[in-house]
């Protein structure tokens, strides 16, 4: 079987990146009651998970 390294590796971080969001309760449960507003708390548990 051929093997893409970047494939995976790229594949690799977005996997480890949803397991980083689920960490966040309030993500995990979807307790937002509006698209918007649960939009709004992925993009700044993204940038937590970025800034650390």
């Amino acid at each position: 079987r051929p093997f893409d390294g970047a494939m995976f590796k790229a594949r690799h971080l977005i996997e480890n990146f949803f397991c980083k969001l689920k960490e966040f309760k309030r993500i995990a449960m979807r307790s937002d009651k509006t698209d918007r507003s649960f939009a709004a708390m992925i993009y700044l548990t993204a940038a937590i998970i970025n800034s650390r």
